[in-house]
């Protein structure tokens, strides 16, 4: 699936993910290909991403390391999953 994250200042990550967990505002969850249509909106926590990741240098100390991928700090935000793409607008 194809996920944006998008904060006011810049996009942190455009790319291929197999999967995207957020914290949702009643509780964390996760996406993976093909899951069925969501809005949402988020609460403080991480947005966590796996997959073959590559980050942008300038975006790469906002993002921490996992060993199955990374995961990104966020104070809040709004998720969009429809037809495999997923856009998190994040604060």
């Amino acid at each position: 699936m194809y996920l944006e994250i998008v904060s006011p200042e810049a996009t942190l990550f455009s790319g291929e993910v197999t999967s995207v967990a957020v914290p949702g505002v009643m509780g964390e969850f996760e996406m993976l290909n093909n899951h069925a249509p969501v809005v949402s909106l988020l609460k403080e926590g991480n947005v966590k991403i796996n997959g073959n990741i590559t980050l942008e240098e300038e975006v790469e100390a906002k993002f921490n390391k996992t060993d199955k991928g990374f995961w990104l700090p966020i104070n809040s935000g709004t998720i969009e999953m429809k037809d495999n793409k997923v856009i998190v607008l994040a604060d």
